[in-house]
């Protein structure tokens, strides 16, 4: 993250709070929003410092064009129907020199790819929004979602999230991933940058078209 101290975080899909937190301290903001469809997670959230505003993302982000210093969205694009919608309106909130950073599971990962080779559903690529089902070796197989909102209706690769979000006008700076089934997080770190293609997770950063933001190195 590139720190925007006395700057605002707008955290899409905030849920309870605890990690925008996190993301706020680490960018220096003074003020950290939060957009969240789930009135017991917003409570938790504001409990928290965060200003949640209600909102289902799907239809928009109820925020004034060019107020925001960085938007954050960490596992929600999947959740979405309207995905083209969603990347065009980060893009409109976001401040001259703002960027966004755009976490999800990663379609291509090599645990993915496996499944797939053996005949299984990827685990991230869910078929019902009642049940998890599909892939015999997935520790959830027969287990009921908590809630309709929790199944997955989009899953991204490397390319299809880089160029979904350039074509809804935002430009790429950095694409990379992050975990790498099964190893641990400081084993999956230094596989994730010797293989940048098939960690579990992609993160995505990313400006305004026309803004050349602060950092990055144009690299896609």
């Amino acid at each position: 993250m590139e720190p925007r101290p006395g700057g605002t975080l707008l955290d899409l899909g905030c849920n309870d709070g605890s990690f925008t937190v996190e993301v706020a301290r680490a960018a220096a903001v003074s003020e950290a929003w939060g957009i969240e469809v789930a009135e017991p997670h917003a409570q938790k959230a504001r409990e928290r410092g965060v200003r949640v505003i209600m909102a289902n993302l799907d239809c928009g982000i109820p925020v004034s064009s060019q107020s925001v210093d960085i938007v954050h969205s960490n596992q929600v694009i999947e959740h979405l129907t309207n995905t083209d919608g969603f990347l065009k309106e980060i893009g409109r909130v976001l401040k001259p020199g703002g960027y966004a950073l755009i976490s999800t599971n990663n379609l291509g990962s090599w645990h993915n790819v496996l499944s797939l080779l053996l005949g299984q559903q990827p685990m991230p690529a869910h078929v019902s929004s009642e049940i998890i089902l599909g892939n015999r070796f997935d520790p959830r197989l027969g287990q009921p979602h908590p809630a309709k909102e929790d199944s997955h209706l989009r899953i991204f690769s490397w390319a299809g999230l880089r160029d979904l979000a350039e074509w809804q006008g935002l430009k790429v700076q950095q694409l990379a991933t992050a975990g790498y089934y099964p190893f641990p997080p400081l084993v999956g770190r230094w596989l994730c940058r010797l293989d940048r293609w098939h960690g579990a997770f992609l993160i995505l950063k990313a400006v305004p078209n026309g803004s050349s933001g602060r950092g990055g190195n144009g690299a896609h």
